[in-house]
């Protein structure tokens, strides 16, 4: 541990300068993939084009990315100010509207109306680096996530994950499971969809985590994508328990420059985190560690009496992986 801020990245060059630091990575920080590839990029090592840097962390250059590439996008605009009723005619209610450069559920909102986006804005907007908001049309459908690994420009699909979330307004990750239950008829569709995102973004190397959902004739929606593991152990934990991949090693070994590997390193198995949002979870939990169908990875489970209100992601009470045996 070095005390740096991840985002004092002249700092965090001049200790990898000294102490002959060969490469530089991040498991899953949106915040800290500026400086990781400022750090890649002075070390001659392999990195996404620069232009990533702002288009896979600002949700309003994203969608931009992905409209100019052809993927479908519901109707979004960017606001630092409460927007009039007249710069809304074009859209149609609900909307969601969310600061444009945070992640973890961090001051999202489902509104329904012109009131309850007034209301909620200054809060969205509070929550950005850039005191910036997106407000964008609502995507109905079943939330899901890509993991993928990219090398040289190239997209490998590693698994689908189904997410769970506490619904409107803010919309909480409450667990997530892999492999999700997606029909495999409509596998290639989903795939062509999910790597012509990550084109627009111009991925070329590393791990990413592409959010969408299915309506219900299985049409893919991108949400959005992180040039990055999935957060909530979704890439540091799920991926590996339910692919047999070592995804962290294969992050790694493309940052020193070398090809992925992609030997398993144990059998697969239908893997799930779960959070604990409020006391109802623990029985929950309390199901799973009887259940003799289910084995238990690791947890983190608070008392009874030592529970707080959650409000985003980064305020979830606590959490349990499991494995089906």
């Amino acid at each position: 541990f070095i005390p740096i801020s991840i985002i004092e990245k002249e700092k965090i060059w001049e200790y990898c300068k000294k102490n002959n630091i060969i490469a530089c990575v991040s498991i899953g920080s949106d915040l800290a993939t500026g400086t990781v590839n400022y750090i890649q990029r002075k070390l001659n090592m392999p990195v996404n084009p620069i232009e990533t840097d702002l288009i896979s962390t600002n949700k309003f250059e994203m969608r931009k990315a992905l409209l100019n590439n052809s993927v479908v996008c519901p109707n979004f605009k960017k606001s630092n100010s409460i927007p009039t009723k007249v710069d809304l005619k074009s859209f149609t209610y609900p909307l969601i509207i969310k600061p444009v450069d945070r992640s973890g559920s961090r001051g999202i909102f489902k509104v329904n109306n012109y009131d309850e986006l007034v209301s909620a804005f200054e809060f969205s907007k509070s929550e950005s680096f850039n005191k910036e908001v997106i407000i964008e049309e609502y995507i109905d459908g079943e939330e899901y996530s890509c993991e993928s690994i990219s090398f040289k420009g190239n997209h490998y699909i590693l698994q689908f994950t189904k997410k769970y979330t506490t619904g409107a307004p803010h919309y909480i990750e409450t667990g997530h499971k892999q492999p999700a239950d997606i029909p495999s008829q409509y596998f290639e569709k989903i795939i062509s969809q999910v790597k012509k995102g990550l084109d627009s973004l111009k991925i070329e190397y590393g791990a990413c985590h592409t959010e969408f959902k299915l309506d219900s004739e299985y049409n893919i929606h991108i949400i959005e994508i992180g040039a990055r593991m999935g957060g909530d152990f979704i890439g540091s934990d799920l991926v590996p328990l339910s692919t047999g991949y070592d995804f962290i090693r294969m992050v790694i070994e493309i940052a020193v420059g070398s090809i992925p590997s992609f030997k398993k390193i144990m059998a697969p198995k239908e893997s799930f985190v779960r959070f604990i949002i409020d006391k109802k979870d623990i029985y929950e939990y309390n199901k799973i560690i009887s259940n003799v169908d289910y084995s238990i990875v690791r947890s983190s489970i608070p008392s009874m009496n030592n529970f707080k209100n959650v409000m985003d992601s980064s305020s979830r009470n606590g959490y349990y992986i499991y494995v089906k045996k």
